[in-house]
């Protein structure tokens, strides 16, 4: 009996630093859904400076939400800050850099069937080509967003 109830308190004794080190740090999927949770706080926050007209500070925000998204290979996100970026060099008058946004958050819309804002980035687009005068471009992203604005009741 005595043999059986050392081994078990020898046992014990090995096990507690893993055990305390098990309870102490979260499982991978508590950290990626806390990760998670931290871009999409800071979207949320890059939305609100851009309605603001807090671009400089919302291009900040949203960089550090990119970075998150892609951490986590989450696509949706990653879009939406892109489509972040775009907007805000968009109207800081920055043409070419808003468009490289837009152009990297198209296909991870398509990708990730968001239809919604497919369409956007495609009316975004068409908004840059239509400022730097090239109405035809302009037109062809316009006819690509239609539909789809028709299609998802907007």
């Amino acid at each position: 009996m005595k043999k059986i109830l050392t081994n078990f308190l020898a046992l014990g004794v090995c096990l507690t630093p893993l055990t305390v080190m098990l309870i102490a740090q979260p499982t991978w999927g508590q950290t990626q859904n806390s990760r998670s949770q931290e871009a999409k706080r800071l979207l949320k926050q890059g939305i609100k400076l851009t309605q603001q007209q807090e671009h400089q500070q919302a291009i900040q925000i949203f960089q550090q939400g990119l970075t998150i998204a892609r951490e986590l290979k989450d696509q949706k996100l990653e879009a939406l800050a892109l489509l972040g970026l775009g907007r805000n060099y968009d109207d800081l008058g920055q043409k070419q850099k808003a468009l490289d946004f837009y152009n990297q958050a198209l296909p991870l819309y398509r990708a990730v069937g968001d239809r919604t804002g497919e369409a956007r980035t495609l009316d975004n687009i068409g908004g840059v080509y239509n400022a730097l005068g090239e109405k035809q471009k302009a037109l062809d992203f316009y006819n690509q967003a239609l539909p789809l604005f028709r299609a998802v009741g907007d």
